[in-house]
């Protein structure tokens, strides 16, 4: 496999594009390959005693994927299949119409929502979800029957990640307005999605905002769960922290050190407190860029692959053997940390699904 080269960027929640230091502290740009992955074989395994685990509970895995740098439908589903055959939670992906970096993002685009509606038919027990869909791309109250359609056809397994958009070029691409104020937009995207789906059926919903306005809705179809989780992420300090704690489930620290990790889930906690709800109630996670090996070779190997040096990967990702990704796991869990979302650049390589599934999970639970 050729390997590219690849450009690290991260999104927070108000929109606001930040790259870390060495330049790959955030979603990859590199485009993976998108040869049909082979079916891989579930190994069950126990845990290694000389690796350490988790004090604290068990640690979610999910897999997550940036279908915009070049995947078909088809080579999705077959990553999704994987994930649930090989035990991980969820199977997530990004929400995105352009390439990022110096890919070719062929064969183009997949839309995300039509990607995990797809998905939801094919599987049966994974959670499926957005990390994060842009608030940009679609009306609130199209959202709110899009995933609660979803949800409906999946049995109840989705979960929604929102945030306000950040990738101008895209928007410039494909002609979609990308507005100034767009986190003032998603506060009120947060409030009609998770109005609408909470509205009890035979009454309606009403909402008039600065920038949407429902009248008379009879906030239908109604989701298949009591209530789609929903996740938001970001860096932000202020602004972020207090719609986590009104709207969230889930809060999501995407492509941060464990210091900044704890500190802003400490943001996070404290916002939950303020609004009279308790921090527990929230779930803590994670999302880095995984990169796995059964020894030295296999990790350069795979880091080639996506155009990332190894060194960089231990860095700002999950990147070594599995006790190496095992320990570094558990510091983010030391600082609160209940899930994690794996992110894979090379769908190609089933074999790297089927490595985290029989040496790294089992240490983890």
């Amino acid at each position: 496999m050729k390997a590219g080269s690849a450009i690290g960027v991260g999104v927070i929640a108000d929109g606001r594009l930040y790259r870390g230091a060495t330049g790959a502290a955030g979603e990859s740009t590199h485009a993976p390959a998108v040869a049909a992955p082979r079916t891989p074989r579930r190994r069950h395994r126990r845990p290694d005693p000389s690796y350490p685990t988790m004090q604290d509970g068990p640690m979610d895995l999910r897999i997550f994927t940036e279908p915009q740098q070049g995947a078909t439908y088809d080579t999705l589903l077959k990553v999704a299949k994987a994930t649930e055959d090989l035990g991980f939670d969820a199977f997530f992906r990004s929400d995105h119409y352009l390439k990022m970096g110096s890919g070719d993002g062929l064969p183009g685009p997949t839309d995300a929502w039509i990607t995990l509606a797809g998905l939801a038919r094919e599987t049966s027990r994974i959670r499926l979800g957005t990390l994060m869909t842009a608030g940009t791309f679609r009306l609130p109250g199209v959202l709110a029957i899009q995933v609660a359609q979803v949800d409906q056809m999946s049995g109840g397994r989705v979960e929604l990640g929102l945030g306000a958009g950040w990738f101008e070029e895209e928007h410039k691409a494909y002609g979609i307005p990308f507005p100034k104020e767009k986190f003032g937009r998603l506060e009120e995207q947060l409030a009609v999605v998770t109005g609408l789906w909470g509205t009890k059926l035979g009454e309606t919903f009403d909402f008039h905002g600065t920038y949407y306005d429902l009248t008379d809705s009879p906030a239908l179809p109604k989701p298949a769960q009591a209530k789609i989780p929903v996740l938001i992420g970001g860096h932000g300090t202020t602004r972020t922290p207090r719609l986590t704690a009104q709207y969230a489930d889930e809060f999501n620290m995407p492509f941060a050190s464990v210091e900044d990790s704890e500190r802003q889930f400490g943001r996070v906690r404290a916002a939950a407190e303020e609004a009279g709800r308790k921090a527990d109630d929230l779930t803590y996670s994670n999302a880095l860029v995984v990169c796995v090996g059964k020894d030295d070779a296999e990790v350069a190997r795979r880091a080639a692959a996506i155009g990332r040096e190894v060194d960089e990967l231990k860095e700002n990702g999950l990147a070594g053997t599995p006790a190496e990704v095992v320990e570094k796991i558990g510091r983010y869990a030391a600082v609160g940390s209940q899930r994690f979302y794996l992110q894979i650049l090379d769908l190609s390589d089933l074999d790297h699904l089927e490595l985290i599934s029989a040496e790294v999970q089992p240490q983890l639970s």
